[in-house]
C-alpha cells in the first residue's frame, strides 16, 4: 500500500506550489518533500507536477489525483486527532550539525527542556556545511567559514575556543613546569615526547596545529593512544597518566575537580572562533534562537 506520508507531502505541494513552502508547513525539510514526490510519481507511473522555477503546477493526472484523494486525507487526519491518546499541536523538529564532544559538553544535559523536537548529526564540518546547504540541516556548529558558500550559508561568530595541553592527575609534571619557566623549548619538547600521548583520530589538527605552533616543527611522533573522540580522551586521562591536547571548554570541569591538569597553554595562544551557520532565511528561526542562547550561556 502506498504511504500515506506521500499523499500528505503532495496534497501540500499542490496548495503551496513550492517544496519550500511545502516543507515549511509539514515542518520537514526540502530534501524529504522531494523524495515523498519523487516516490508517489514513481508508484503512480506518472508525472504529477509540471516544474517551473518559481512554482509547481500540478499536470491533468496530478489535478484528478489531488481532487480524489484530498477529502479523504482530511479525513483521515480528523480521525487521528480525535482517538489518539493525547492531542497536541505539531512540535517543529530542528535538525542540527556539530562534533560529537560539542554536543555532549554544552546541549546534551538541555535537551530534555528544549519545548521542540530536535535532531542532532555528527561528522566532519565540510560534510556538515554540505548538508546546511541542501536543506538537511538547520544549524552548524563549525570552527571554519567555507568561503565558497558564504552566498547561501550565514555564519555567525559567538565564542573562541583556546587549545591547550593537558594531563590526567597522576602525570608527573614537576620537570614539565620548571622547563617552561625557563623557557627551555628544545629540552621541554624531549620531554614531552616522552611522556604518554592521546590522540583522537576525528581531531588531528588540533594536536598537529598545537605542536608547529609552539615548536615550530610538525610531531616527528606517534600518540600512544588514537581514540575516537575526545570525550575518550578525557575520560582516559581522569586520574591517570599521560598528556593531550584539547579545546579548554571541553574540559573545564575536569580542570575545576582536579581530575586534570593544565600543563600549558602554549607561547601564543592557539585558538579556534565558532560560529553559527544557518540558510539566509532559517526554517525555525525561534527554535535555532533558542539553541544559540544554551551556547552562549555556556560558553
Amino acid at each position: 500500500m502506498v504511504n500515506l506520508e506521500w499523499y500528505r507531502t503532495f496534497i501540500a505541494i499542490v496548495e503551496k506550489q513550492t517544496l519550500t513552502k511545502a516543507a515549511e508547513s509539514l515542518y520537514s525539510s526540502q530534501p524529504g518533500v522531494s523524495l515523498h514526490l519523487n516516490s508517489l510519481e514513481a508508484y503512480v507511473g506518472r508525472q504529477l507536477f509540471e516544474r517551473t522555477s518559481r512554482r509547481m503546477i500540478p499536470t491533468e493526472e496530478g489535478k484528478q489525483l489531488y481532487n480524489y484523494i484530498k477529502e479523504a486525507i482530511e479525513k483521515l487526519e480528523k480521525a487521528e486527532q480525535h482517538f489518539k491518546k493525547t492531542s497536541k499541536e505539531h512540535i517543529p523538529s530542528v535538525n542540527i550539525g556539530m562534533c560529537t564532544e560539542t554536543f555532549q559538553a554544552i546541549l546534551e544535559s538541555e535537551i530534555s527542556q528544549l519545548p521542540f523536537n530536535l535532531i542532532a548529526k555528527f561528522g566532519k564540518h565540510p560534510d556538515l556545511i554540505k548538508d546546511l546547504e541542501s536543506g538537511i540541516l538547520d544549524l552548524v556548529i563549525t570552527p571554519s567559514i567555507n568561503k565558497d558558500k558564504t552566498a547561501q550559508i550565514q555564519y555567525e561568530a559567538f565564542s573562541k575556543e583556546t587549545i591547550i595541553l593537558v594531563a590526567g592527575s597522576q602525570t608527573p609534571l614537576e620537570e614539565m613546569r620548571s622547563l617552561i619557566e625557563q623557557d627551555d623549548i628544545k629540552a621541554l619538547e624531549k620531554r614531552l615526547k616522552a611522556n604518554i600521548w592521546y590522540c583522537a583520530s576525528n581531531e588531528m589538527e588540533h594536536f598537529e596545529r598545537y605542536w608547529f605552533e609552539n615548536f615550530n616543527k610538525r610531531p616527528d611522533f606517534k600518540p600512544n593512544y588514537i581514540l575516537p573522540n575526545i570525550s575518550s580522551i578525557i575520560r582516559c586521562l581522569h586520574d591517570n597518566n599521560g598528556l593531550a591536547v584539547v579545546p579548554d571548554f571541553l574540559v573545564n570541569s575536569s580542570l575545576s575537580s582536579g581530575k586534570m591538569n593544565l600543563v600549558w597553554k602554549g607561547r601564543a595562544a592557539v585558538e579556534n572562533t565558532l560560529y553559527f551557520a544557518t540558510q539566509k532565511t532559517p526554517k525555525f528561526k525561534t527554535e535555532i534562537d533558542t539553541i544559540k542562547g544554551i551556547f552562549r550561556s555556556k560558553m
